[in-house]
């Protein structure tokens, strides 16, 4: 289940038992629900897909401290190699090699295909006549909540922007 903030900006994914137990305790409300109905002996309450929290949380913006993972490096480059395009057999790359005082951070790790990975090697992008079609930057919130499921749902998208739902 997608979890928006009282303001419809995504802030998380979770279960739909979790989602129930929001709703149950009026923390949060239905925005999109499934076709189909979740049922107990006495109760029957619509699958929920999308919900909206009925109080704002504020959640920590900063994506410089979020871990950086191969998944949302991925995610954040569109699942493309940042050399050539190529969407298969991806890998990371530091920009700057560690070895030329290159840190691991997100303004210097892009997705890489093997192939452009290896041909880059230890050296510079120049060095090696590569260059990056996009220059690498702290990704946008959004990406996690796409890192967090292997597809997201139609229902999902009119929420999430264009950064996060591009794979």
């Amino acid at each position: 289940m997608l979890v928006l903030n009282a303001t419809f900006e995504p802030i998380n994914v979770c279960t739909v038992r979790r989602a129930i137990v929001l709703m149950l305790k009026e923390r949060a409300e239905v925005v999109e629900h499934a076709e189909w109905e979740l049922r107990s002996e006495s109760t029957a309450i619509a699958r929920p897909v999308v919900i909206r929290l009925v109080t704002y949380v504020r959640v920590p913006r900063e994506a410089r401290q979020r871990k950086i993972t191969r998944r949302a490096v991925f995610a954040r480059d569109g699942w493309s190699c940042q050399y050539c395009g190529s969407g298969s057999n991806l890998t990371v790359d530091h920009v700057v090699p560690r070895s030329k005082g290159g840190s691991s951070t997100w303004d210097n790790i892009v997705a890489s295909c093997a192939p452009c990975n290896r041909r880059k090697g230890d050296r510079m992008p120049r060095q090696a006549n590569m260059r990056l079609r996009r220059r690498p930057h702290p990704p946008r919130a959004e990406v996690f909540i796409h890192v967090s499921t292997p597809t997201v749902p139609a229902a999902w998208r009119q929420y999430l922007t264009q950064t996060a739902t591009a794979a």
